[in-house]
């Protein structure tokens, strides 16, 4: 059974392993991505007198097996959270409310983007190195900072 609300350190530590989930799928399927790519472009049959695009035909597909290994490795959390939200859909209800309200609370406390610059970006904008209680107040403290600094 499910308790009815979820407790700010429960929910961070669920967050922390649903991050966990989208970093463990994203290798293997930037890996998948290359063993799709090598394995279409690797056969195609190819002259090289006759460049693709200008480019030397080799070239042009080993650049395309590698932007195949990067849509793997970008497709790769988006699988890992719905795998993870498959594997406990029975709290996903309660775990969508308290991300709302988290993020909500982030929202309330950042630092106004206009006030960055190049050489000082915003800290942490999204929250999303936020793992426990101890990094929020430290996220807080950090967003505090920079106001001051910046105003």
């Amino acid at each position: 059974t499910t308790p009815a609300t979820l407790t700010w350190p429960e929910y961070l530590a669920i967050k922390r392993n649903k991050r966990k989930w989208q970093m463990a799928v994203t290798f293997p399927s930037a890996m998948l991505g290359f063993v799709g790519g090598v394995a279409y472009f690797g056969t195609l049959e190819t002259d090289p007198m006759k460049p693709v695009f200008g480019i030397d035909p080799f070239f042009f597909y080993g650049i395309c097996t590698l932007g195949c290994v990067g849509v793997g490795a970008i497709l790769g959390p988006t699988v890992g959270t719905a795998l993870w939200r498959f594997t406990h859909r029975r709290s996903v209800h309660l775990i969508d409310s308290k991300d709302h309200q988290f993020f909500q609370r982030i929202a309330k406390n950042r630092v106004d983007a206009s006030l960055q610059s190049p050489t000082a970006p915003v800290p942490d904008y999204y929250g999303e190195k936020i793992g426990s209680l101890h990094q929020y107040r430290q996220w807080l403290r950090d967003q505090g900072k920079y106001k001051r600094k910046a105003v």
